[in-house]
């Protein structure tokens, strides 16, 4: 194993670096210390500088377990304290200076020891990583010709495989293949006739310049050949982890033809292309303006709404992004020192802001701040910055302006849900400038009356910021689903529309009308329309015990998908949790987690109900949550596929690690611990999984009920497992025949639909009959209107996201459970879902007022 020790001016800037390197690899087998910075001041403010000492103690802390020591470092006099170093140290290890880019050779050196390089390689490998940067940015200096060593005599088994990520191989897919190579002797080469590398070797897999929809082959030599192909192929099919829904095709809307990529046109012709076809989905018109330019009243602005809801209220804007920093300006060579400076204290400044700002959040919030933090801390967009102080002349505020301007150049260019990332590297950026221009940064205005907040985008800082707020409703004129905007979104409960085309054009104080599942704003609504809305908003606390009017009890339970999801249900007082998404501690990983490492984070969230029921579900990779080491080939309709449970038929020890992790933490902590598996079709099925549960150490095991076999089965069922939790969400899907990804066919994925309300009635009695659980922990769990229904067809759990809870609460209580049957038969009479929803509130309407 080699060391290697990072010498930097800036202990920020060597903490950052380190950081993104270890994420490289995830922190296997790396042994990095970093000797940054020459202490602090009498304030506590960190030195620029470097110490000598602190490198030889480096050295010689990791000289005890290491074969050989590599030392980087940034500026020019950190060579000298390193140099200083090798005089100061107490041990002999053998060490190695490198003149290599800090921050690239540090993240070449870390993957290249992680993957078993020795001191000569590692040394080489941190040297060569200024070329693959150069390489990627196409610099017109010829790149260094990377020899790579000899393959030893012998054949080799092959691979063909597709680059199907947007941003090709960049650094993370560069590391995750090197992890995957697993010592074995990989090369890849870009054909028809590109350059080879080496699988173990970061820079030259990043000088390869592949994107995405070039094709790559693999080879392999040695034991385990096979493995690693198998490994690495797999991280090529799920295209990193990373988005891939713009592999380039000419295809037609509905994914008909031959051939590779993803087939787009306009979403009836034919042509060549697999995949899921997209037909292309008609231009938005702007609405249009009176003679101020501002949206006139009456009308109706039409985006995709991201996060359910309906709510009325005056609109504000949020401020505009900082003005661009003057370009014009040359800093004199001897003041540009004092500008890195002020690059590198604004960015260590906003990173510690954005730091206080998660450590103060929870959830979804917590980790888009964090985010946040490391593009502040990332050290490309510092080391970009600032060679263009030092080489250009420019200020410190056009320097953070150009580097993060490259950055947002890159992922706009990659179009998708890559580019929604635009609105992160921006947010960043301000908040730097600001700091360096000392002016106050714009953000989320405050108010004393509710108000519907517009803008162009939101960034992560500025959304995160929304909860506990005046705001009840957000409205973006860029954005998608998968943006911050609606991620925060939902779990805060706001409902929220992006996408809006002129959006900014409503008149600051207009009211409006944002209905989050339609994709509508309404401009100038009438009252009763607002005061409808109104009263829907109107948050409701939760005394923690869901029971109806006449005191029959329905568990309102929370859907988590880690600990800190499951301590923020535990305060809004969730009765326990319905539904713990397991898959969460399985993302951003080319292999599974240990025993050990599951156990540690299943405990995080059993911890948080002591002496109460944690419904566990087992993995549920597949469809729109592959996982490399568990959904391994590229299949034509993964919604129909090996997940859920299935995958267990291919690889059976990752279910049995699983089983076997939540026993041992269900015995170490005091939670009532339930399991159960998704995407079960039949009795064999769920037997088998029972036996398989039980025979690992858990008492209650059962199943999800997603497909409608399962549903229609649910009396045989019974007969081999303890409950039931009905996945609405799937259910819909399979029994409509209708991708609910797909925002075209929204109202068919909609649990008020008959076909889908019969098949939990027919579940329900089942239950019944049985005297069993049954729960539902799908979208259909969240909504009040339905609550009583579910109640009425024999649910007796229901499973949300916490911020429901009190509003479903509200409903079960206002009604009996004479009402409740009376609804369930209303609904199952209805021959569409319009009218059931009639037919209940009617019912409703009589006993609570709904």
């Amino acid at each position: 194993m080699i060391g290697i020790v990072a010498v930097s001016h800036s202990a920020r800037l060597g903490e950052a670096a380190l950081e993104l390197a270890l994420q490289m690899v995830q922190g296997a087998g790396a042994r990095v210390r970093v000797a940054a910075g020459a202490g602090t001041d009498a304030d506590g403010t960190p030195i620029l500088g470097t110490d000598a000492l602190a490198v030889a103690g480096a050295i010689d802390e990791l000289a005890g377990d290491c074969d050989g020591v590599l030392v980087l470092m940034d500026l020019g006099s950190a060579v000298l304290s390193a140099e200083l170093a090798l005089e100061l140290r107490l041990s002999d290890v053998p060490v190695r200076l490198a003149p290599a880019p800090f921050v690239e050779g540090l993240l070449a050196a870390v993957v290249s020891a992680a993957a078993g390089g020795d001191l000569d390689t590692v040394a080489a490998e941190a040297s060569a990583a200024l070329g693959a940067k150069t390489g990627q940015l196409g610099a017109e200096e010829p790149v260094p010709e990377q020899v790579a060593p000899s393959r030893p005599a012998g054949d080799a088994q092959t691979r063909r495989v597709l680059v199907r990520n947007p941003q090709g191989l960049h650094a993370r897919p560069a590391a995750l293949i090197a992890e995957a190579s697993g010592g074995v002797d990989v090369r890849l080469r870009r054909l028809p006739d590109g350059p080879e590398a080496a699988a173990a070797s970061l820079s030259r897999l990043l000088i390869l310049g592949a994107r995405q929809g070039d094709e790559i082959e693999i080879s392999a030599h040695g034991a385990d050949a096979a493995g690693a192909l198998d490994r690495i192929a797999a991280l090529f099919d799920d295209g990193f982890g990373e988005a891939t829904d713009s592999l380039p095709g000419n295809g037609n809307g509905n994914g008909n033809g031959n051939g590779t990529g993803t087939g787009t046109g306009n979403g009836n012709g034919n042509g060549t292309g697999t995949g899921v076809g997209t037909g292309s989905a008609p231009e938005p018109v702007a609405p249009p303006r009176d003679a101020a330019g501002a949206v006139t009243a009456g009308d109706v602005l039409r985006g995709r709404g991201v996060s359910p809801g309906v709510a009325a209220a005056s609109v504000v804007h949020l401020a505009p992004s900082l003005p661009e920093p003057d370009g014009g300006v040359v800093v004199a060579e001897s003041e540009r020192a004092a500008e890195v400076s002020a690059v590198e204290r604004a960015t260590v400044a906003v990173a510690e802001h954005l730091r206080a700002r998660s450590a103060e959040s929870t959830g979804e919030a917590r980790e888009i701040l964090d985010a946040a933090r490391l593009i502040a801390s990332d050290p490309e967009l510092l080391a970009d910055a600032r060679a263009l102080v030092l080489s250009q002349g420019r200020t410190a505020a056009r320097a953070v302006w150009e580097a993060a301007r490259s950055h947002e150049t890159a992922l706009e260019a990659l179009g998708g849900r890559i580019a929604e990332r635009v609105a992160d590297i921006r947010d960043v950026r301000d908040r730097v400038i600001a700091v360096i221009l000392g002016l106050d940064l714009p953000g989320v205005p405050e108010r004393e009356e509710p108000f519907v907040l517009v803008a162009v985008d939101l960034s992560p800082a500025d959304t995160a910021a929304l909860g506990g707020g005046r705001c009840v409703a957000l409205v973006t004129e860029q954005g998608g689903p998968t943006s911050h905007t609606a991620i925060i979104a939902r779990s805060l409960g706001l409902p929220a529309v992006v996408g809006v085309t002129g959006a900014t054009g409503i008149r600051e104080g207009e009211i409006v009308l944002v209905d989050g599942d339609r994709g509508t704003v309404e401009v100038g609504p009438d009252e009763e329309r607002v005061a409808s809305a109104r009263a829907a908003a109107v948050v409701v606390e939760f005394d923690g015990q869901g029971r109806s009017a006449d005191g029959h009890p329905l568990a309102l339970l929370a859907n988590v998908g880690g600990a800190a999801d499951a301590l923020a249900a535990a305060e809004a007082r969730a009765e326990g949790v319905g539904l713990f998404r397991t898959e969460f501690c399985f993302l951003g990983r080319t292999d599974a987690p240990s025993v050990d490492e599951q156990v540690i984070a299943y405990r995080g969230v059993l911890a948080a109900f002591p002496g109460r029921k944690v419904v566990v579900r087992t993995l549920d990779a597949g469809s729109d949550k592959p996982l490399p080491f568990a959904n391994v080939d590229d299949e034509e309709n993964p919604a129909l596929g090996v997940r859920g449970l299935r995958i267990a038929r291919r690889s059976p020890r990752l279910l049995d690690d699983q089983l076997r992790a939540l026993a041992l933490a269900a015995a170490a902590e005091s939670a009532l611990v339930e399991v159960m598996a998704p995407m079960v079709a039949t009795v064999e099925e769920a037997a088998e999984f029972a036996e398989r549960a039980r025979g690992a150490g858990i008492d209650r095991v059962g199943i999800m009920i997603e497909t409608p076999s399962a549903a229609l089965l649910a009396t045989e069922i019974f007969e081999v497992v303890d409950f039931v939790s009905l996945g609405t969400n799937d259910l819909a899907q399979y029994t409509l025949a209708a991708d609910r990804l797909l925002s075209e066919l929204g109202d068919l994925n909609d649990p008020w639909q008959p076909a889908v309300l019969r098949l939990i009635g027919a579940v329900g009695a089942a239950g019944r009959a049985a005297g069993k659980p049954v729960g539902v922990c799908g979208e259909a769990a969240a909504d009040p209107a339905l609550a009583p229904v579910l109640a009425g067809l024999g649910v007796t759990s229901l499973s949300m996201a916490p911020r429901a809870l009190g509003r479903v609460g509200a409903a079960l209580a206002a009604v009996d459970q004479d009402a409740c049957r009376r609804a369930a038969d209303a609904a199952l009479a209805a021959p569409t879902a319009s009218a059931a929803r009639e037919a209940v509130g009617a019912v409703l309407a009589d006993v609570s007022g709904l």
